[in-house]
């Protein structure tokens, strides 16, 4: 794989004008507001699975629509106090899988939440949480076009809300205290930019390489997945492009990233033909807090994932020692 995209001087002055509906801010309120009005009820319940240095717990809390989402808390069993908390969101296809597959945040002394992602959990690491909103409209196979001809029907409404009620269900454990990271790759750095624009307690936002952001882009570039399914729905449905792209202009990263104003570190790799380094410096550049973006040459979609988790440890201690 060569370069395919901007160079990188361009792709640091790339900012793209946002296309964003004059309701986006109050569409996101009202769907916090319902989702708010069910209570939260998060349950930690522990387990057991053989680790001498970690706490392990099965977390469930209500989420959009008060349908039960599933994740893990794993804490450092020697702590003396709340602790800063990292909540993790998953990437595409991919589920919360075991505690022993997410041991790092833990073992650098902080709480880590884990959420599940509704619906998905069979591609990589399995998956415990159904999405029981019904299908609707015909999609193409995956996530990204369910219910893509309205905002209020779409899947990712749903795992936005979700998201920002990880955050509170992290906030309501007592081993908690109020700092809070957010942090994922792909699917999950996509996730964790939106939750920091709407989650107001949020402290650092980590995101790898981050799909959903600046999607007419992407669908133009690359026909890889998952950016494939929205070019795939459009061949199928040519009379529909602009309401598709006008129901994603509500889900777009980049329109968030321009809210969001905790301290942030991205990441990107300049071969990755998955998430297009365009689409990451969009979100990138409109990001409106300050921020870092590390970039990495030679790299796909794998975003040089040891070097990147070793930097966004040094980050988060830097800031929070």
């Amino acid at each position: 794989m060569a370069y395919f995209d901007l160079s990188l001087d361009d792709l640091r002055t790339y900012r793209p004008d946002r296309h964003e509906p004059a309701d986006f801010d109050d569409f996101w309120q009202r769907t916090l507001a319902e989702a708010r009005a069910t209570p939260l009820q998060p349950e930690f319940a522990p387990v057991d699975i053989g680790l001498r240095l970690v706490d392990t717990f099965d977390v469930t809390f209500n989420g959009w629509g008060g349908h039960p989402i599933k994740g893990w808390l794993l804490l450092p069993r020697h702590r003396s106090g709340p602790l800063p908390c990292v909540v993790e969101y998953i990437g595409y296809g991919g589920g919360r899988g075991f505690p022993t597959d997410w041991l790092l945040w833990s073992a650098a002394g902080y709480a880590h939440l884990v959420m599940d992602t509704r619906g998905q959990g069979s591609d990589s690491l399995k998956g415990d949480t159904p999405d029981p909103a019904p299908a609707g409209l015909p999609h193409f196979p995956g996530f990204v076009t369910r219910g893509i001809l309205d905002p209020a029907s779409h899947y990712y409404r749903r795992v936005f809300t979700d998201a920002v009620r990880a955050v509170e269900a992290a906030l309501a454990h007592p081993a908690v205290d109020s700092r809070i990271a957010l942090t994922g790759g792909s699917q999950g750095g996509g996730i964790a930019l939106v939750a920091g624009a709407l989650a107001p307690s949020v402290a650092v936002v980590l995101p790898d390489r981050p799909f959903l952001c600046h999607y007419r882009r992407a669908t133009e570039i690359t026909d890889t997945p998952p950016y494939q399914e929205i070019a795939a729905y459009c061949r199928a449905h040519p009379d529909q492009i602009e309401r598709v792209f006008a129901t994603l202009a509500y889900l777009d990263g980049v329109n968030f990233a321009a809210r969001a104003h905790a301290p942030a570190l991205f990441s990107v790799g300049l071969m990755d033909d998955i998430t297009p380094p365009s689409t990451v410096f969009a979100a990138y550049n409109h990001y409106a807090g300050p921020k870092e973006i590390n970039v990495w040459p030679y790299n796909r979609h794998d975003g040089a994932a040891p070097f990147q988790r070793a930097a966004k440890l040094r980050f988060v201690t830097a800031l929070w020692g």
